[in-house]
């Protein structure tokens, strides 16, 4: 493997780390939090999002320097277009950043003994979640 490949390999493996672990973090601290305070899901929001910012400080100090932390595909793409990656870069950071999302969703659920994958039976589509979607995307934009 020649240096260019071995360093895009890098790269890629800790956004996939990376990403896996900080979608491990929310997802399980939104689970901790139901168990933790159960019937309150204003301090559940407040456990969950200390949670979560904590990791996602960690995290971008731990990968920053390799891979650029960013952890979503939205902001590997904005990246791009500002010209801090090349397309190559992006072609391998977008498939690791879904494989360990995908991972990272698994192993919070094993954590807890829950089932591995479960289909939601719950619908998350209105204009609120959008708008809190693009919201949460600016911000880890702006943090990374």
């Amino acid at each position: 493997m020649n240096p260019v490949d071995r360093q895009l390999a890098r790269k890629a493996t800790a956004e996939a780390v990376g990403t896996a672990l900080l979608v491990t973090v929310v997802v399980g601290s939104g689970i901790f939090a139901q168990r933790l305070s159960p019937g309150d899901g204003g301090l559940q929001l407040l456990e969950n999002s200390i949670a979560t910012g904590a990791g996602l400080i960690a995290l971008i100090l731990a990968f920053g320097a390799v891979s650029g932390a960013h952890f979503n595909p939205v902001v590997s793409l904005a990246d791009r277009v500002l010209g801090g990656v090349t397309t190559r870069e992006l072609a391998a950071y977008v498939p690791a950043q879904v494989i360990g999302g995908c991972a990272g969703a698994v192993i919070a659920n094993l954590m807890f003994d829950l089932p591995a994958v479960t289909i939601s039976t719950h619908a998350r589509s209105s204009g609120g979640l959008w708008m809190g979607e693009v919201v949460a995307t600016f911000g880890l934009l702006t943090v990374i």
